[in-house]
């Protein structure tokens, strides 16, 4: 169990992230929908929201999540989704993708190792599509603190941006049977990833690379990459 994704996961709702999910995830569609995409890998796929989406279109989905807590919830909806990384999948796709800062979450000295698993499971001339944090985005957007509740949780959000990684702790509360309230607290790490290092990894080509504005103007970048043939 990845403890830290599992906080993020249990404090998901008191994000209101679900307005850019929801862009993110039409971009994404179409952009498979254009391509004539007919099978889709989702890599840290959540609760399987984009993947009911692709299912709705007709594309054949299985998603993998490193969280026990969005694993679980997508099952329940039926969805294929099992809990493993990457380098554990079986199986060819026609595309993969990794949505809303997926690529963030892998270090540096791994991302060779996490696209090379990625060029594994895609046939040939298959497509990578990813999204990933500018620098910008992580230092003037995603950096500082927030604070959200609902009737059964508190969450305290405090990130900082420094030597190209963004540290988050997370801090919930979260009411008890009894009326008392149990604290969680986890730090995510977050790392930037300069477009010449995503360019040359190796075994993916970097095919088409666009600014993508979410909560900011070029706060994030979109990514295709294709499987060398």
């Amino acid at each position: 169990m990845n403890s830290a994704l599992d906080i993020y996961a249990q404090s998901e709702h008191l994000l209101g992230i679900e307005e850019s999910t929801q862009l993110l995830h039409s971009i994404f569609l179409t952009l498979l929908e254009d391509e004539g995409i007919g099978s889709v890998l989702d890599i840290g796929c959540g609760r399987g929201g984009f993947m009911c989406q692709a299912e709705a279109s007709g594309i054949v989905c299985s998603g993998i999540d490193l969280s026990h807590v969005m694993v679980e919830a997508a099952q329940r909806k039926g969805l294929d989704v099992t809990c493993k990384n990457i380098c554990e999948v079986k199986g060819q796709y026609e595309a993969a993708v990794a949505i809303f800062d997926v690529l963030n979450f892998i270090a540096p000295d791994a991302l060779k190792q996490f696209l090379s698993c990625v060029a594994d499971v895609l046939k040939e001339g298959g497509l990578f599509i990813a999204d990933v944090n500018s620098e910008y985005g992580f230092r003037d957007v995603a950096e500082g603190s927030m604070s959200a509740e609902d009737a059964d949780s508190f969450l305290n959000v405090n990130a900082v941006y420094a030597d190209a990684k963004l540290s988050t702790e997370f801090t919930l509360f979260h009411k008890q049977e009894n009326g008392s309230y149990l604290k969680s607290q986890e730090c995510i790490e977050q790392y930037y990833h300069s477009l010449e290092a995503l360019k040359h990894n190796g075994v993916l080509t970097l095919v088409e690379d666009h600014p993508l504005s979410l909560y900011d103007v070029d706060d994030k970048m979109l990514l295709i990459f294709q499987k060398k043939q």
